[in-house]
């Protein structure tokens, strides 16, 4: 029996029963990505000799009567995490022989759980793109349409999945990072509430690695299926040990509702900013179809939601202002708003971050008459590979009209910029037959909410399909 499109709810059971050990997954997950990983190069560093080594491990453990969330499960891990003896470049050439002498708290929390990690997989430069492609380890391709991007930054690991290199991975989201790549490769992922799980260690090769509180950025789980976002999830959730001791748990509030029927939902699929491509329009509708059939109660307008073309603005100016501080970037050919932002003074950020805080109360008004947002996560599925230098000066195509490339990004802000979790889904095929996903928005630190619609919608709508 081929385990590699199995999920790891399934993986698990199996190897609890003794269907198959960890060893056998392991070495045919490896198997895999020797055989199909040149034609996708998503494992951008494999490290397999310490995947048996683990699996090994694992089987013993199990023998002993362990049983640990993960125990013997083959993952990957996004290119940005430290994995001490691995490269972490976030492919700058100028850091491709930077090697951590320490994992992230991400990949502890992951070893801890038993999982075994095949490798880190690829990333853009700087994580700074809707695409995965570096000079240190080259493109990322998508695996339903090898001139497609698999998007990004999280795009090694959406490919992963899709091509069944692993069960689960880990990435990061702080414009659609998690997201994106998940509407574009046709899988799972959870962009968490902000600050839920630490990200110490998923840190630039050039900063130190410290406990910091990141203003937009999360790292969060991925995955073929909802069940296995959930598990995941469960594993990474926390503060970081440095900030609050060990001692300290999470515990969040269980699903709002646990039939279809019972969801209040709001369904979006239109931008002031950018239209929603055909194809897109057509997965929300989908959805919002099976919610209606499920005898959800399904809105199209509130006038609870907050204010959507201030969000994508106030989302603009965090974004640049944050990540200039980090990556400068030729500013020459920005528009002004993000030329502003990205020479805001602390005033001015305290005043945008004042505004964002009016949202976040507009948004548990919101809360209070509604469980979930379902909207697109970008206007169009997957683009073809688009390398040119100037990001600012790159077009998407929606419909046939060329539209700025970063306009794309306002729909991953709504989540982003007040910091509520969500959840993206897959939502079908277009007629070229790529993927479609949508994300579902949920109240913040109320995760387990859009998680639990994701597993209901899963078995409407279907969920993951191999390329």
């Amino acid at each position: 029996m081929e385990w590699s499109f199995r999920s790891a709810e399934e993986m698990t059971a199996a190897m609890r029963s003794g269907e198959v050990t960890s060893l056998e997954l392991t070495d045919e997950a490896i198997g895999r990505i020797e055989r199909e990983d040149k034609a996708v190069n998503a494992i951008c560093v494999p490290d397999f000799d310490r995947a048996r080594a683990a699996a090994r491990e694992a089987d013993e453990a199990r023998a002993r009567g362990e049983n640990r969330p993960l125990l013997g499960v083959p993952v990957t891990v996004k290119e940005s995490y430290d994995v001490a003896g691995l490269p972490t470049t976030w492919g700058m050439p100028a850091h491709r022989d930077h090697v951590p002498a320490e994992d992230a708290v991400q990949v502890s929390r992951l070893k801890a759980a038993g999982a075994v990690v095949l490798g880190k997989t690829n990333v853009p430069l700087g994580l700074q793109d809707i695409q995965s492609f570096n000079d240190v380890y080259g493109t990322t391709n998508n695996p339903w349409d090898h001139e497609r991007t698999s998007g990004g930054s999280s795009g090694g690991s959406a490919a992963a999945l899709a091509c069944g290199f692993g069960a689960l991975s880990i990435g990061s989201d702080l414009a659609g990072s998690l997201r994106t790549p998940a509407h574009f490769c046709g899988v799972h992922s959870h962009k968490p509430t902000l600050g839920l799980a630490a990200t110490r260690g998923m840190v630039a090769p050039s900063e130190p690695v410290l406990p910091v509180e990141l203003d937009l950025a999360v790292v969060g789980p991925m995955a073929r299926t909802a069940r296995d976002l959930a598990l995941l999830l469960d594993v990474m959730a926390g503060p970081d040990p440095l900030t609050f001791g060990k001692a300290y748990e999470v515990k969040l509030p269980p699903a709002r509702r646990e039939r279809l029927s019972d969801f209040r939902v709001l369904v979006l699929d239109e931008h002031p900013f950018i239209p929603t491509g055909a194809a897109v329009r057509a997965g929300v509708d989908r959805v919002a179809g099976a919610l209606s059939d499920g005898g959800a109660r399904v809105e199209r307008h509130s006038p609870l939601l907050p204010d959507v073309t201030e969000a994508a603005t106030l989302y603009l100016q965090l974004l640049f202002s944050g990540s200039v501080a980090r990556f400068p970037v030729d500013d020459r050919s920005l528009d002004e708003d993000r030329l502003r932002a990205m020479g805001f003074s602390h005033q001015e950020w305290m005043e945008a971050n004042h505004r964002r805080e009016l949202h976040r109360h507009g948004w548990r008004r919101f809360f209070a008459e509604f469980d979930v947002v379902v909207c697109p996560i970008t206007p169009t599925p997957a683009f073809p590979h688009d390398h040119h230098p100037d990001l600012l000066a790159r077009r998407i195509d929606v419909d046939g009209v060329e539209h700025p490339y970063f306009d794309q990004l306002v729909w991953a802000g709504l989540a982003t910029m007040p910091g509520l979790p969500a959840t993206a889904i897959p939502a079908g095929r277009s007629p070229e037959g790529l993927p479609v996903g949508v994300q579902l928005i949920g109240p913040a630190f109320e995760d387990r909410t859009p998680l639990r619609l994701a597993e209901l919608l899963e078995r409407e709508i279907g969920g993951f399909r191999a390329p």
